[in-house]
Formats: structure tokens, C-alpha cells, sequence
């Protein structure tokens, strides 16, 4: 019997070739040229570092087509400085793709945080992902006392796949390729995001490192997590973008934001805007 004669032992995968040639057909219909354009040339913007979970398709995430991300996925987007794997397709993206944007993104509810949590509680830590997961279980063992001040579990895990982004971000940036891409000075940024699975939306935990500066300039982990930062949406960045064009000075009792500036820094007043364009 051929190859081609030779049945499927489990029809599941043949549905997953129909819905391959479903979505070839809709890109071609959509854009003739989309495949061939593709194959020319890898020219990605962005390098994704992320969580393996089902749930954070990058490119989906992000609303880009296939060939504007390159992506790379682990248990709970955990940086080793031995992870080759890793470290290659840094290497990769910096110095052939050179990508602009490197985002170390996690997601609330991630299961590798909350397994190092129970690892942490002694209710594990013998198989390989345990191992995989110690940078979490050290950062979450060092500060139990501020983490459980962040409510119930759910909570607390939330806040610790906050901090694990943050973390990680960190050790990203100072891998030796990232040291060297400065060094010579390259323009490239590191990013630390977190994704909520419940609504959809991309969280900025604050903080970009474009060069050795920056990475010297970040506040040290123990900082953020004694004074814990609001992560930043779109939808509430474009919701004060618009409370600023207001006329501030008919709501007075706002406070800082009610003046005319922002309090955070993130926003320049309607005046300091006007200015720029002029």
C-alpha cells in the first residue's frame, strides 16, 4: 500500500488539514500575493518571548500576520542564561532579523507560576519542569510576605506572573547578546508585558531597557514589589489621553491629572503637546 493510499489512524489530524487549506484559501482570496511575498523574505519587526500555553497565540495576540513576529515559547517564559535554544534565537532575531522590539510577555492565571508556587509549598519539585521553574520558586521564596499581601490565590499568583515577567525581562537583558547588540550599538529595545487571559488585553509592566544605561537604571525587584505598579492597557492609555484633552482646569479637585499633567509621566500636558507640533 503507497503512501498516499495508506489511511489516517486518527481522523482529528485530518481535520486540522482541512482547516489548513480553509485558511491558505482565505489568505489567498484576501491577498493573492501573501504567500509568495512570504516566502521571499522573513523580515519581522519584533522577536516574542513568551508562555507555551494554548492560550497566547503571538501573533493573534498582537493582530499581526504570520512573518512580523518571530516567536519563541517556553513554560512560563522563564530566561536560563544556559538555554541555548533560547539564546540562539535571540541571537537570531538581533543580529540576522535585526528585530527593533524584544517582548518578554507573560499572562495572569499561568500554570508554570502557579506550579512553582506549589513547588514552593512543598507540594512537588521532582519532575523536569520543576527544575525549569527555580528562578520562580527563588523569587517567590525570598518575598512570601509581600505576595501573600496581594489577597487570595488567585491574587497572589496573578501578582507573581507579574513579577515573573518582570524578572525575566531582566535576565533577557543581560544575556551576552544583548551586552554585545549595545555594545555595538545596536537599536534594540526589551519589553516586559503580561497578556490577560480573561479579557483579551495587553498589560506594559512599565519598564524598557534600550541600552546598558537602562538596564543599570531599572528599579531593583525588591522595589516593585514592595510598591506594586498598576499595569498600563491601551484601552486605559487612550482613556487618559482623552480625560487630558478635556479642559482641566474645570475639574480641579482631580489632583495631578486634573491640572493639566499626568501624574504618572505617561502623558505630556495638552499645552506640552501643542508645543511639540508647533
Amino acid at each position: 500500500m503507497g503512501t498516499a493510499e495508506r489511511p489516517r489512524p486518527d481522523g482529528i489530524l485530518d481535520e486540522l488539514f482541512d482547516n489548513n487549506l480553509a485558511w491558505a484559501r482565505a489568505k489567498t482570496e484576501q491577498d493573492p500575493t501573501f504567500f509568495r511575498r512570504l516566502a521571499e523574505q522573513q523580515a519581522p519587526r519584533f522577536l516574542w518571548v513568551g508562555c507555551s500555553d494554548s492560550r497566547v497565540p503571538a501573533n493573534d495576540v498582537v493582530g499581526l500576520d504570520p512573518g512580523e513576529v518571530f516567536v519563541h515559547r517556553n513554560i512560563a517564559n522563564v530566561i536560563h542564561s544556559s538555554d541555548m535554544n533560547m539564546l540562539a534565537v535571540l541571537e537570531f532575531a538581533v543580529e540576522v532579523l535585526s528585530v527593533r522590539h524584544v517582548i518578554v510577555c507573560g499572562h495572569y492565571g499561568c500554570g508554570g507560576v502557579r506550579r512553582a508556587l506549589e513547588n514552593a509549598a512543598g507540594a512537588g519539585g521532582g519532575a523536569l519542569v520543576d527544575h525549569w521553574l527555580a528562578p520562580i520558586v527563588d523569587l517567590y521564596c525570598r518575598h512570601r510576605r509581600e505576595i501573600a499581601a496581594a489577597g487570595d490565590a488567585a491574587r497572589q499568583i496573578d501578582r507573581m506572573c507579574e513579577l515573573n515577567a518582570a524578572l525575566q525581562m531582566r535576565r533577557l537583558a543581560a544575556t551576552p547578546v544583548m551586552k554585545s547588540a549595545w555594545a555595538r550599538g545596536h537599536q534594540v529595545t526589551v519589553h516586559g508585558w503580561i497578556y490577560g487571559i480573561g479579557d483579551g488585553l495587553l498589560r506594559d509592566l512599565g519598564a524598557t531597557i534600550s541600552s546598558p544605561e537602562d538596564f543599570a537604571a531599572l528599579p531593583a525587584l525588591d522595589t516593585l514589589i514592595g510598591a506594586p505598579f498598576e499595569p498600563m492597557t491601551a484601552a486605559r492609555r487612550h482613556a487618559i489621553a482623552a480625560f487630558l484633552e478635556m479642559d482641566a482646569e474645570a475639574f480641579p479637585e482631580l489632583g495631578a491629572c486634573g491640572v493639566g499633567a499626568c501624574a504618572c509621566g505617561a502623558f505630556p500636558s495638552p499645552s506640552a503637546r501643542a508645543a511639540e507640533e508647533a
